[in-house]
C-alpha cells in the first residue's frame, strides 16, 4: 500500500503506517505492553474508512498506550470450568431476596470495543468478545486489558424478546463499575452512577418482539471521590488491579405493571412465647381505582404456614404489616433458622393474584449490654456475643473483583465458618447478594464496609483515637459528598433484609473520611435496627455505636474510660496480617511481597506460633472489654501474603482444626 498511500489514493493507508510506525517505537521504548491496542485501532479505522476525524482520533490516541494488568499465571479451581466454551457463568438467579420465576440470565459472551471518552457513538465494529460479568481487566474476561481515565468501554449483545401483554420488562444489572449508559435498539434507556450496587432500566417500550440489540457504555476513571475500594491505576502494596465494566450478572424480568418492587424485614421484637416481624411492600405501578392488597404467610423450615397478614396497598406511601410468629426459632452463627416468606399481590375486591415473589428472614434482635465488669457488649437475641472474624477482600486471581461462581464464593464463606469464626467484615467492597445470601444461610455475622473514596493526598491527617482536631476531616464539596451518600443508601436499601449484616462502616480508617458527624448521624437514622462503626481504625468522632483501633501485627487498643466507656463498644477492627509464602501459589514471585511483623516466617509451625499469640493478646484484651476483633485477613491478596488461604484457594496455611484449637479460647457462642 506504500506508493498508493504516498500518492493519497489512500489516506487510510497513511495513518495505518504511522500507526503501526508510532507502535513499534513505543514498543521498542517498553512503554507499549499490549498490541492488541494496535488491533482496536485498525478495527476503528475500517469501521470508519474515509472520516479523516475517525483517523485522526485514532492516531492521537496513541499517546497513551494500552497497557496491560500484571498477568499472573495463577488460577483458581474454578478457572478453566468457566472458561470452557459454552458456559453461561453465574447462571443462579442473582436476587434471592426477592424472587420470581420469570428471568433471563445476559451473562456469557459479548461483543466489546474501547473508544477514546471522547466518542458518544455507538462503534459500528468491535474488537472482539468479552466473558460476562468479568471486568475488562481480569482473566475470566478473555481480554485482561486496563482501561484508562480517558477512554470508555463498549459493550453490545443481541437477545431475543418475547413481549407479553399487561407486562413490563426490566433489564437488570447488579453491578457495573462506575459509570454507564444503557441503549436498547438505538434507544436511550437510563444512566447509572456507581460501581457496587444493582439498579435496572425499563425497557418495556425500547424492547421489540424478536432480535433486541442491547449496549452499554461504561466510564471508570479510578479516581478523585469516586468510591472504589482498594482498586488502584499502580497496584502494589495493599492496593489492587481496578475492575472496570459489567462485573455481576445482567439479566432480564418481565413483570406485572403493578408488581412489587422490593420489600423491607425487620425483627421488631423476640421473646421464647414470639417474634414480631414487620414487613413493608414497596409496589410499583400506575394508580388504579381497584383497592389493592398484599397478602404475606411465613413458613417455617418444614413448609409449616406459622403467620399469615393482609395489609392495604398504597402507591404513594408505604403500609407496614406486622406478623406474629410462634415460639419463634432465632437466627444465631450456631443455628442460622430462616424462615420462608412469601407475598402476593392481589386485588382486593376479587382476591384475584396480581404478582408473588418469595422471600426469607431470619428473626434475630441486636443490642448492646453491659457486663458484670462494666464492658459494654453486643448482643444477640439478648444474649453476649463476642465478634471475631477476619478482614475479607474478596479479590480473585482470575475474576479481580468477580468470584469466578457462585460455588467459589462459597467456599471461602464455609471456610471461615469451618475455622470457627463467627463474623467476617467485608473490606471497602460490596459483593453479589448471594455472598450474603450464603451468610444467611450458613450463620455468619458481617460487618459490611462502605466503599472508600478520596485521593491519598486529599485524606485527613489520620490521628485514629486521638481527640478529634478540626482538621481531622478531609474537605469535600457538595457534589462529591452527596455521592458518597446516595452510594451508602443504595448499599444499605439492597442489603438491608439480610440478618447476617449486623454492622455498617461508612469509613474504613482515614480514607476520604469527611462530614463525619454528619455521615454518622445520617447513618444511624437510616437503620435503627443494626450498629455503626463510623470509622474502623480511622480518626474517631463520638457518632454512632463503636469506638475502633487498628494494631499490627498483635492486637491492642488505647483505653480511655472519659472519652469511650460511656456509650462506645470498644474493638479492634483489624490486627494481625500474619504472612506465609507458599512457593507455586503467589501472584507474583517479587522481593515486594510481604505480610504484618518482622518478616515473613520461615515455616508454617513459625506462623502457627505467631497467630496463636496474637490470639492470646485478644483474649486478655477481651478480658479488659474488647468486644470483637477482626484478623487481615481470609486470603492471600496479589503481593500480600498474609491470608489465611492462599490467593489462589488451593492451600490453607493454617488447618481449620488447628485454628478452631486456637479460636476455642474467645468463647465465640452467645450465651445469656
Amino acid at each position: 500500500r506504500g506508493r498508493d498511500a504516498i500518492e493519497g489514493k489512500h489516506w487510510h493507508g497513511v495513518v495505518r503506517v504511522a500507526c503501526a510506525a508510532a507502535a513499534a517505537v513505543l514498543l521498542v521504548l517498553g512503554q507499549l505492553k499490549a498490541i492488541e491496542y494496535l488491533e482496536v485501532d485498525i478495527a476503528a479505522l475500517r469501521a470508519h474508512r474515509g472520516s479523516f476525524s475517525a483517523y485522526f482520533g485514532a492516531f492521537m490516541s496513541l499517546g497513551e498506550p494500552t497497557r496491560r494488568p500484571y498477568v499472573t499465571s495463577l488460577t483458581t479451581r474454578w478457572t478453566e470450568a468457566v472458561m470452557a466454551d459454552g458456559v453461561v457463568p453465574w447462571d443462579e438467579y442473582p436476587r434471592p431476596g426477592l424472587k420470581r420465576e420469570q428471568w433471563t440470565n445476559l451473562n456469557g459472551k459479548w461483543d466489546y470495543f474501547v473508544t477514546p471518552l471522547a466518542q458518544q457513538a455507538s462503534p459500528t465494529a468491535w474488537t472482539g468478545k468479552i466473558l460476562v460479568p468479568f471486568g475488562l481487566e481480569s482473566k475470566l474476561s478473555g481480554v485482561q486489558r486496563l482501561l484508562t481515565a480517558s477512554e470508555a468501554l463498549w459493550y453490545r449483545r443481541e437477545v431475543s424478546i418475547s413481549k407479553l401483554p399487561g407486562r413490563l420488562l426490566f433489564l437488570n444489572f447488579e453491578a457495573v463499575d462506575y459509570r454507564c449508559k444503557v441503549w436498547v435498539n438505538n434507544h436511550s434507556v437510563g444512566e447509572h452512577v456507581g460501581g457496587f450496587t444493582a439498579f435496572r432500566f425499563q425497557i418495556t417500550d425500547a424492547a421489540l418482539d424478536g432480535i433486541n440489540s442491547i449496549v452499554v457504555r461504561v466510564e471508570d476513571a479510578t479516581g478523585g471521590s469516586q468510591p472504589r475500594g482498594k482498586q488502584v491505576r499502580e497496584p502494589g502494596a495493599i492496593w489492587y488491579t481496578p475492575t472496570s465494566g459489567i462485573w455481576q450478572t445482567v439479566w432480564l424480568e418481565s413483570v406485572p405493571e403493578t408488581h412489587i418492587e422490593r420489600l423491607e424485614i425487620v425483627t421488631k421484637s423476640l421473646e421464647a412465647e414470639a417474634g414480631i416481624l414487620e414487613l413493608t411492600p414497596f409496589v410499583f405501578g400506575a394508580p388504579t381505582s381497584e383497592a389493592i392488597s398484599c397478602t404475606i404467610e411465613v413458613s417455617d423450615d418444614s413448609g409449616k404456614v406459622v403467620a399469615t397478614a393482609q395489609v392495604g396497598v398504597d402507591l404513594h406511601a408505604a403500609q407496614h404489616a406486622q406478623l406474629r410468629i410462634p415460639f419463634p426459632k432465632p437466627w444465631t452463627p450456631d443455628s442460622p433458622n430462616l424462615y420462608d416468606v412469601r407475598v402476593c399481590l392481589v386485588w382486593q375486591a376479587s382476591g384475584d393474584p396480581i404478582d408473588e415473589v418469595r422471600s426469607y428472614t431470619g428473626l434475630r434482635v441486636l443490642g448492646r449490654a453491659r457486663d458484670e465488669m462494666g464492658h459494654l457488649r453486643f448482643t444477640l437475641n439478648g444474649a453476649p456475643i463476642f465478634h471475631f472474624g477476619t478482614l475479607d477482600q474478596g479479590f480473585w486471581p482470575d475474576g479481580l473483583l468477580t468470584p469466578p461462581s457462585d460455588e467459589a464464593m462459597q467456599y471461602d464463606i464455609q471456610f471461615l465458618k469451618d475455622a470457627g469464626f463467627n463474623m467476617v467484615r467485608k473490606h471497602i467492597k460490596v459483593e453479589p447478594r448471594r455472598f450474603y445470601y450464603h451468610c444467611d444461610r450458613l450463620g455468619l455475622l458481617v460487618w459490611q464496609d462502605q466503599v472508600s473514596a478520596g485521593e491519598m493526598h486529599d485524606w485527613p491527617q489520620w490521628t485514629m483515637l486521638q481527640p478529634e482536631p478540626a482538621e481531622a476531616d478531609a474537605a469535600w464539596d457538595d457534589e462529591g459528598h452527596g455521592q458518597f451518600l446516595a452510594e451508602y443508601d443504595a448499599m444499605v436499601a439492597l442489603l438491608f433484609n439480610h440478618p447476617c449484616i449486623v454492622v455498617w462502616v461508612p469509613f474504613n480508617e482515614a480514607w476520604g473520611q469527611h462530614r463525619t458527624m454528619e455521615v454518622g448521624r445520617l447513618a444511624v437514622a437510616r437503620d435503627e435496627s443494626r450498629h455503626i462503626n463510623i470509622a474502623s481504625g480511622g480518626n474517631f468522632w463520638p457518632v454512632g455505636h463503636i469506638v475502633d483501633q487498628h494494631n499490627y501485627p498483635d492486637p491492642a487498643f488505647s483505653f480511655d474510660k472519659k472519652r469511650f466507656d460511656q456509650d462506645f463498644i470498644k474493638v479492634v477492627g483489624e490486627f494481625g496480617g500474619h504472612g506465609f509464602a507458599e512457593k507455586g501459589h503467589m501472584f507474583r514471585e517479587t522481593s515486594s511481597n510481604w505480610g504484618y511483623g518482622s518478616g515473613l516466617p520461615e515455616t508454617r509451625e513459625e506462623l502457627a506460633r505467631r497467630y496463636e499469640s496474637s490470639i492470646e493478646h485478644l483474649v486478655e484484651l477481651k478480658a479488659s472489654g474488647i468486644a470483637a476483633g477482626v484478623y487481615t485477613q481470609t486470603t492471600d491478596v496479589e503481593i500480600e501474603l498474609n491470608g489465611l488461604i492462599t490467593y489462589d484457594r488451593r492451600v490453607i496455611k493454617l488447618s481449620t482444626s488447628d485454628l478452631n484449637r486456637i479460636h476455642a479460647q474467645l468463647e465465640l457462642k452467645a450465651t445469656a
